[in-house]
């Protein structure tokens, strides 16, 4: 089996970040939300994997993942030209793919115990298509799918007004060959791109098996501002398990601080990741707060945020539900309220 990771997406929904950073290479608790798809994709036991890339961003992804060998993976790329639609992101691996059963996984998503256990159901059921489902409080915003009985998908509807199930299609999927015929079968849908939904809907149309797998756990879709911070509040509660201790001074003995970050003076609320390099002077960090490789803040004050590599801030300033992006420099004197940021790379903001 292969996988076969989406990483085409232009995130203009994360903008102006995504203008200088692929959304697949944002870090949500100190590390790229791609580098967390391909270790899952590895304790899969999946070993050859296709990123499909765009020609804007793909530099960028195949100078950061390389030839996949930190992960004990071997990593191909398929460049798709224009994002016409998932379904079309697999017609154009199809010569990478070849005969192979596949595992197709959105390159934004993450999903708590990862994807062996999926991967496991395909390999025992033997069926033509497995769908990941979640139960949604919204199906209308969703790819819905309607089970039989034995947990098989008979219906998919895309975004109904009307939902007969809660069970949102997650962004994985296990297919055989088969899917190459459905895809050659439809047609493009009103947004002028080749759903998944129908292409699996023509599996179903042609007599093929598609059975589901319930995802019980979490799932997050990274496509927006607050979908990352969850993202990072998530994976830092599971990384740290702490408790939520306040540890003043040092930061010494702080789950998450890198033993290479100093910190003087400072206030630190766990779960927090604070990369090697960093300078903190008279700073509160935390809760839910990831800083990048040789930051520097002082007389700030943050939680529920994201601060990128080589990024310089003086305060004194106060910001929640941030995103601050590599190399940025703020220097501001707020004393009063609360900021919310949302800062590209290279950014400087000054007062």
């Amino acid at each position: 089996m292969k996988a076969l990771v989406l990483c085409a997406g232009k995130g203009t929904r994360l903008r102006p970040v995504t203008h200088s950073t692929p959304k697949h290479l944002i870090p949500v608790a100190n590390r790229p939300i791609l580098s967390y798809v391909l270790g899952q994709i590895a304790d899969a036991g999946i070993k050859d994997v296709g990123l499909v890339i765009s020609p804007d961003s793909g530099g960028r992804i195949r100078e950061d993942v390389g030839d996949g060998s930190e992960w004990s993976l071997n990593v191909s790329y398929v460049v798709q030209e224009n994002p016409k639609g998932l379904a079309h992101a697999v017609k154009v691996s199809r010569d990478y793919l070849g005969d192979s059963d596949f595992l197709m996984f959105l390159g934004d998503n993450l999903i708590e115990g990862g994807v062996a256990p999926f991967v496991g159901e395909f390999n025992a059921q033997s069926p033509d298509g497995l769908v990941l489902l979640k139960a949604v409080e919204d199906p209308r915003r969703f790819g819905v799918a309607e089970l039989d009985a034995s947990g098989r998908v008979e219906r998919l509807v895309e975004k109904p007004k009307e939902p007969r199930s809660n069970l949102a299609l997650v962004g994985a999927y296990v297919f055989t060959p088969a899917i190459h015929e459905a895809i050659d079968r439809i047609e493009p849908s009103w947004r002028g791109e080749l759903e998944i939904t129908d292409s699996i809907q023509m599996l179903l149309n042609m007599g093929k098996t598609v059975v589901s797998h319930e995802l019980t756990g979490w799932w997050l879709d990274t496509g927006t501002r607050d979908d990352i911070l969850e993202a990072n509040r998530v994976l830092l509660d599971v990384a740290s398990g702490t408790g939520g201790r306040t540890i003043e001074g040092m930061g010494m003995g702080v789950s998450g601080v890198s033993p290479d970050a100093r910190l003087f003076d400072c206030v630190v609320r766990e779960p927090v990741a604070i990369a090697a390099g960093c300078t903190l002077r008279n700073c509160t960090v935390g809760p839910h707060v990831s800083i990048g490789s040789c930051a520097m803040l002082e007389d700030a004050s943050m939680e529920d945020s994201i601060v990128m590599g080589d990024t310089h801030i003086v305060g004194p300033l106060s910001f929640k539900g941030s995103v601050v992006g590599a190399r940025a420099v703020v220097k501001a004197d707020l004393r009063a309220g609360t900021v919310r940021l949302f800062l590209a790379d290279d950014s400087v903001l000054e007062q």
